[in-house]
């Protein structure tokens, strides 16, 4: 059976629910869903069922840390026959262009409404280091190219398509990376290609964030896309430990890490729950961040209690999701 199609409003890319929360100008609340080691679909409904009642989108990853689950496209085929909406991350490390371009038609043709545009882990970092390496594209490229085939109804041949996919477009950012200076800047090229949402990495040093997040006001960027500032929780010490040290791109404080130390093993993953909210009520304050990404390792009843403890739960039915004129992305 075909998918529903969104009757859109103008100025709206695929209309599904995450946009319209976005462009309603509310706080918008996204999760990660970690992939099965499985080809059995219940494994997927049962994870997505936690995260679904708590979160307006669902992100189906793309063999993160290059490290081979099952993909992206699958599970986020799975959540649209579920009636939840995914959102498709694509990384460019595995297929090349001809692939990239035929996975958006297939998305879109399954009723899938969000893409991550990603360059992905490299293989070095996985399960699988022996692996081939294609990287035909970056993120930017791919964001050029799939807002090529929306917006001009063509491939990137410049051939013609019958009927473009309408999807929102999706990057991520590392507001942590050195140099700090460029972070922004960096997203202001993925403006330019197209994002018009963005995922960041884990938010534990708020106080960079902020500065992150100052600069992204002074160059107006925060009126041309949706910043979502990724969280999640630490259940150990040595859970924390080890991010900081072997996540490329995770940055904890050592005065984090200290209290959970301090903290009773009893209570350790209470304790880290406690600092996610923390954070989550800390970054929402800061003007121009327009929601949080959640991110727990196939922890997702943690992650919806941390939803609900930071005050983001019941989320807003759909039927109460207006358009907004005034509220649009360039893209």
């Amino acid at each position: 059976m075909e998918p529903a199609r969104p009757n859109l409003q103008p100025g709206y890319r695929a209309g599904g629910r995450l946009e319209r929360v976005l462009r309603a100008g509310l706080f918008a609340v996204t999760a990660e869903l970690d992939p099965a080691d499985s080809a059995d679909p219940q494994a997927v409904y049962d994870a997505a069922l936690v995260l679904s009642e708590v979160a307006d989108a669902i992100n189906c990853t793309d063999a993160s840390g290059a490290n081979v689950h099952m993909s992206s496209l699958g599970m986020s085929a799975l959540l649209v026959r579920a009636g939840y909406e995914p959102v498709y991350q694509m990384s460019c490390r595995d297929r090349n262009r001809i692939a990239l371009q035929g996975d958006v038609l297939g998305a879109a043709a399954l009723g899938v409404t969000n893409v991550l545009c990603l360059t992905g882990d490299d293989v070095t970092a996985g399960d699988q280091p022996q692996a081939r390496r294609v990287f035909d594209f970056d993120s930017l490229h791919l964001l050029r190219t799939i807002r090529t085939m929306r917006d001009h109804s063509q491939f990137l041949n410049g051939r013609k398509l019958t009927v473009p996919p309408k999807v929102f477009l999706g990057a991520a950012e590392n507001p942590f990376a050195p140099p700090l200076d460029w972070r922004p800047l960096r997203v202001g090229k993925k403006v330019e290609a197209g994002a018009e949402f963005i995922q960041t990495q884990y938010v534990f040093d708020v106080p960079v964030f902020e500065r992150f997040m100052r600069r992204i006001r002074d160059l107006g960027l925060d009126k041309r896309v949706f910043i979502l500032a990724g969280v999640g929780p630490l259940r150990t010490p040595k859970a924390a430990d080890y991010m900081r040290k072997n996540v490329p791109g995770v940055v904890i404080p050592d005065a984090v890490v200290a209290r959970l130390q301090a903290t009773p093993k009893a209570r350790w993953a209470e304790e880290g729950m406690q600092v996610c909210v923390e954070i989550i009520e800390q970054v929402r304050a800061i003007a121009g961040v327009a929601g949080v990404h959640v991110m727990a390792f196939r922890q997702e009843q943690m992650v919806a209690e941390i939803i609900r403890r930071a005050g983001l739960f019941p989320r807003v039915t759909p039927a109460a999701l207006h358009p907004n004129p005034h509220r649009q992305t360039a893209g």
